[in-house]
Order: C-alpha cells, then structure tokens, then sequence
C-alpha cells in the first residue's frame, strides 16, 4: 500500500498578506492524521505537516488581550498553524450579549493579525468531534478559567478531557467588557467629542435637550481652554517682564558702583582732585612770594641831578644799586611805599 503524503497547508511565511478564509474544510490532506500528544508537538513532531491549533472567540472591539492570547497560541508548539474560529452575529447576540462590531468587521481584523493563519467564519459556539475531525485540529488554546455557557459549567471540558487542550494566560486590565464600561461610565464625554465633530444628535440617539447641555459644555470648555491658554501667556509675559527688570536692576547697581567709585577717586580725601588743587595752591603761593625779576636787558635807570646821595649812604652808583628782596609781602608793600614817597620828596 502506498503511503501518501501530507499535503496540509503550511503557516504563512509573508504578512504583506491578510490571512486567508478557510473553506468547507481547510485541510484537504488525504494522508492519515494521528493524534499527537503534548509532549511530542512540544519536541517539533511530526516533521512532515504542522501542529494545526485551533482557538475561537468573539474578538469584538479587536484589542491587545486578544492579540496575545494569539500569539501564545501561535508560539505553543515549534511549527504552529494557527486556525482561528470567530462567532457569527447571530450566535453570539443569542448566547453572549450584543456585539459592537459586526460579524464582517470581527472578521477583517482577525485577518490581520500577524498570528493568525487562517480565519474561520460561522465558528460553533460548542466544538464536536465531527468539527474537529472535519478541520484536522490536533489542539484547541484558550485560557484556562471555565467558561459556562448554553447550560454546562465549562464549554471546554470534553476538550481537556480528551488531551487536546492548551491553556494560555489572559492579559490583566484589558477586555472588551472594561472598554465597554470605560465609554458607558464616560458616556457624556464621547457624546459631547462626537457632536464637535460633526455628528448629529440623531446618529448619537441624543435627546434634543442633552444636545443643547453638550453643546453648552463644548462652549464652555472652549472658553476654558482660551483663558487657560491667556493665563499662560500673562505668566509667561510677567516671567519676562521680571526677567527684564532683574537684570536692569542688576545692570543699574554695576553702573551706580562705578560711578560713586569714580567719584570718590576724584573727589575723595586722598582723591586727585585733591592733589590738583594742592599742586596749583603751592604754585601760586610760591609765585605770590617771591616776585618777579626786571629783564637783564631793560635799560639802566640815571640819577637825578637834583638829588645827590646821602652822606650815610656808601658810595655806590644809582644804576648798580639793587634793594634787597622782601621777605614778607607785608615787607614788600612797604618798600614799594617808601620809594614812592621818596619819588614825591625829589619832585
């Protein structure tokens, strides 16, 4: 008997690509698919096909928690297709709630994920065995916290049962149920957001009271906004302005500082105006005390006629007697007295 060979395809290689939808069946491998156990996916057998993991959800408001729910998913094993099964509308509005995102959007974000190498639309809500015979799946991963639904305490409990089950670990603070609840807490805050920009009341289901109140608050926080963005202005003017006067001020004190040490060295007691005006008061001491000499080339003056000299007098001509200099100008001005009176007697 031949044996024939796996034909099943092969994880994507490129994502320049979304990945594909599958089919009826997605593993048309006519080619004997054993069951494998953990430990043996886990040592990267069987070498001639990959481990096809299954995972399925709603995956509605596409956020990181899923994302790396998929990805661990995609790393459990050395050579992984991951196949990942996505609820219709009408299934999860019947067992699990109303989605945000239709069925078409779940869909395409699914597709690019990097993880995902194919994507099953219209997943069950509960996986047979005829399902997982029909798709070729080895394992299924999804975490580990029991999940009750259409009357059983835990929809996977058949799968762990039979050893087909991998856990993963769910990402803490992150699930489409918080970011639900932070947009209901928050309701106001998105209605008013949408209304600025461009939504109609209508689109909103916004009475026509609560679009007068959100249209106000808008107004309102604008007008906030503008005095908030004049009061940085103001403080950032007044910084300036500060900034400016300080170094005025600073500039101010330098030049006073020169300009009082500028005047006390001229104008201080040991100041050089001081020694100017010393210098300049003994100058003109010394030239009032001793006065000046007749030029050597002024003519010499004749004796009188009239006026012959005193018998007590030593004999000694006119023109080569010289008085003696004072030696006071008290004793100046009386010799130059004395000569006049005696110029009056000779007349």
């Amino acid at each position: 008997m031949e044996e024939l060979e796996h034909t099943c395809p092969h994880p994507r290689t490129t994502l320049t690509e979304p990945a594909i939808f599958a089919r009826e069946t997605s593993c048309d491998c006519e080619a004997p698919h054993e069951k494998l156990s953990i430990a043996q996916a886990r040592q990267g057998t069987p070498v001639d096909r990959p481990v096809r993991v299954y995972a399925d959800g709603i995956f509605d408001l596409f956020h990181s928690g899923h994302a790396r729910a998929l990805m661990q998913a995609k790393n459990l094993f050395p050579n992984t297709y991951l196949i990942v099964g996505v609820c219709s509308d009408d299934l999860t509005h019947k067992y699990k709630g109303f989605t945000v995102m239709t069925e078409q959007e779940r869909y395409e974000a699914l597709r690019h994920c990097r993880y995902v190498d194919e994507v099953l639309r219209d997943a069950p809500w509960t996986l047979t065995p005829d399902f997982l015979e029909k798709h070729k799946i080895d394992f299924v991963a999804h975490d580990d916290i029991p999940y009750s639904s259409v009357g059983t305490e835990d929809v996977y409990k058949h799968i762990k049962e039979a050893g087909m089950f991998v856990p993963t670990q769910r990402t803490e603070g992150i699930s489409t149920s918080d970011l639900i609840t932070r947009i209901v807490r928050d309701y106001d805050v998105y209605a008013r957001r949408n209304l600025q920009r461009g939504y109609t009341a209508k689109e909103l289901n916004v009475s026509y009271i609560n679009e007068k109140k959100y249209r106000l608050q808008n107004q309102v926080d604008r007008m906030k906004e503008k005095v908030r963005t004049v009061e940085e202005k103001s403080k950032h003017f007044v910084y300036r302005v500060e900034e400016k006067s300080h170094d005025l001020i600073q500039k101010w004190e330098e030049k006073s500082r020169e300009f009082i040490g500028n005047f006390l060295e001229l104008f201080g007691p040991d100041g050089t105006w001081k020694q100017v005006f010393q210098e300049r008061s003994g100058r003109m001491l010394s030239y009032a005390m001793s006065p000046r000499e007749s030029p050597c080339n002024s003519p010499p003056r004749e004796l009188s006629p009239l006026r012959s000299p005193s018998p007590s007098s030593p004999p000694t001509r006119w023109h080569n007697a010289r008085p003696s200099p004072p030696t006071s100008p008290k004793g100046a001005s009386a010799s130059i007295s004395s000569m006049s009176e005696g110029d009056e007697d000779e007349k």
